[in-house]
C-alpha cells in the first residue's frame, strides 16, 4: 500500500497548479487522474474552451515555472477592456497604459495551461502521477484517510484535496451540502473570424436576455465568444445555418468588429451557480469548481480556483513546516474562512450583476446606464474595479 501525505483527487487546471506548488515543501503528494491528457497540437486551430487569466493567476503560474512555456505558445495578452450595453449611452473601458499597467490579462486555450503543468508536475520529484486512476472508495480515518481505486490497488494519505470538478464525487462523499441554483442560461462557445482587427481588446456587451462576449485570440482576426443565453435560444443558435448565426452574431455585438464568421464547431452546455457549504473537513480540501463553480460572465472560475490552490499551498507550507497535522481540520479552518469568502464575494458579485443587467424594464435600463457610466467617468472607481478584475485584492502572501 502507497503511503502520501497529500492526496489529490483531480489532475485539471486546479489540481495540477496544488500539485506543483507543494514541491520541495517536504511534503510527498499523488494526484489521482481518471484520463492521461491529449497533447496540444500547436499547429491545429485553436481550442473551444478558453480561459482569461489575470495577474493574480499569471503570478501563480509564474511561480509555479510554468507561464513561459504558456506564453511561448499560444497566449493572447490583452490590453483593453470594454463594456457596454446594447441600444444604449452605458458603457465603461479599461485600458492598461492610463491605469499603469503592461497588460490587463491573457487569454489562453485550457489545454495549453493544463498540458503546461501536466508536464511540470512530471519533472516534480516530490509528485507522483497516477493515471488512469478511478477512485472506488473512500474512509476517513483517526490519522489518515484510505482510499481503494477501481484497480484494487490502495493508497493512504493524511490530507485529501478534492479537485474533481464541478460535480465532485469526493465532495458527495464527504456529504458535503451544496447550495446550487441554475443561471436559466446556457452558454455557446466557438471561434470566430472578425473583418476588422481585435487590437487585443475584450469586449462584453449585455441584452436584456443575452450576455456576449468577444475574447481576443493570437491572431489578430480570431476572437473565442462565449455568449450566454436563454437554453432554447442557445439551441437555436447552435442549430442555425453558419448564415443566419453570423447574421445574428453581427446583431448582437453591435457590428464592433465588422462582418463575423463562424470558424469552428458551436458548443452550448448549462449554466450553474454552485457552493459548497463546507470547503474543508476532516482530513478533507476542496478546491476550485468542486467546491465553487460562477457564471463565466468575467471568465473568473478558473482564477477563483488558482488562488484556492495558492491558499492551500501557503496553508499547507506553513503547518508542516510548523510540525503540525496538515489533515486536521480545526487547522484547515483558516484556509476555509479566507477561501469561502472570496468565492462568496464572487458569487454575490455576479449575481448581482446578473440580475441588473437582466431585463428590459426601462427604469432598470436607465439605472443600468447611468451606473455604467458614473463607474467609467468618478475618479476612483475604475482603478479598483480593475485591482478587482485582476485578482490584486485577494493574493496569498507569498504572491505579493
Amino acid at each position: 500500500m502507497q503511503s502520501v501525505d497529500v492526496a489529490i483527487v483531480g489532475g485539471g487546471m486546479v489540481g495540477l497548479a496544488l500539485a506543483c506548488g507543494l514541491q520541495g515543501s517536504g511534503l510527498r503528494v499523488a494526484v489521482l487522474e481518471q484520463n492521461t491528457p491529449v497533447p496540444v497540437d500547436d499547429n491545429a486551430p485553436p481550442q473551444l474552451r478558453v480561459s482569461a487569466i489575470n495577474a493574480a493567476s499569471e503570478k501563480l503560474l509564474t511561480r509555479l515555472g510554468v507561464w513561459s512555456a504558456i506564453v511561448a505558445r499560444r497566449a493572447s495578452c490583452y490590453h483593453g477592456m470594454e463594456v457596454w450595453e446594447k441600444d444604449s449611452f452605458g458603457r465603461i473601458a479599461f485600458d492598461d497604459r492610463s491605469m499603469g499597467y503592461s497588460h490587463l490579462g491573457h487569454i489562453v486555450e485550457n489545454g495549453v495551461i493544463h498540458q503546461a503543468l501536466w508536464h511540470k508536475a512530471q519533472q516534480c520529484a516530490d509528485v507522483t502521477l497516477m493515471v488512469p486512476a478511478q477512485l472506488q472508495q473512500v474512509a476517513w480515518g483517526e490519522n489518515e484517510a484510505f482510499i481503494s481505486l477501481q484497480d484494487g490497488s490502495m493508497l493512504t494519505a493524511r490530507l485529501v484535496v478534492g479537485a474533481d470538478g464541478a460535480n465532485s464525487w469526493l465532495r458527495n462523499k464527504a456529504d458535503i451540502p451544496l447550495t446550487s441554483w441554475d443561471y436559466h442560461h446556457h452558454a455557446l462557445v466557438a471561434t470566430i473570424r472578425t473583418a476588422e482587427p481585435h487590437q487585443a481588446v475584450a469586449r462584453q456587451v449585455f441584452h436584456g436576455d443575452s450576455i456576449l462576449a468577444f475574447l481576443p485570440l493570437a491572431d489578430s482576426h480570431l476572437c473565442s465568444i462565449v455568449w450566454s443565453m436563454l437554453p432554447e435560444q442557445a439551441q437555436q443558435m447552435q442549430n442555425a445555418s453558419e448564415e443566419a448565426f453570423n447574421q445574428a452574431l453581427c446583431v448582437a455585438f453591435d457590428n464592433r468588429l465588422g462582418l463575423c464568421s463562424v470558424e469552428s464547431e458551436r458548443q452550448v452546455y448549462p449554466l450553474t451557480g454552485r457552493y459548497a457549504r463546507q470547503f474543508a473537513g476532516h482530513r478533507l480540501a476542496l478546491v476550485g469548481d468542486a467546491a465553487h463553480t460562477i457564471h463565466p460572465l468575467a471568465g473568473q472560475g478558473v482564477n477563483l480556483g488558482f488562488m484556492d490552490a495558492a491558499e492551500l499551498i501557503s496553508e499547507l507550507k506553513r503547518l508542516h513546516a510548523q510540525g503540525k497535522d496538515i489533515g486536521q481540520h480545526m487547522y484547515l479552518r483558516r484556509y476555509e474562512r479566507s477561501r469561502k469568502h472570496s468565492a462568496a464575494l464572487m458569487l454575490a458579485g455576479m449575481q448581482g450583476f446578473r440580475e441588473l443587467f437582466a431585463g428590459e424594464n426601462p427604469a432598470k435600463k436607465l439605472l443600468r446606464d447611468i451606473g455604467l457610466k458614473l463607474a467609467d467617468t468618478l475618479p476612483g472607481v475604475k482603478p479598483q474595479l480593475l485591482r478587482q478584475a485582476m485578482g490584486l485584492n485577494d493574493l496569498p502572501g507569498w504572491l505579493r
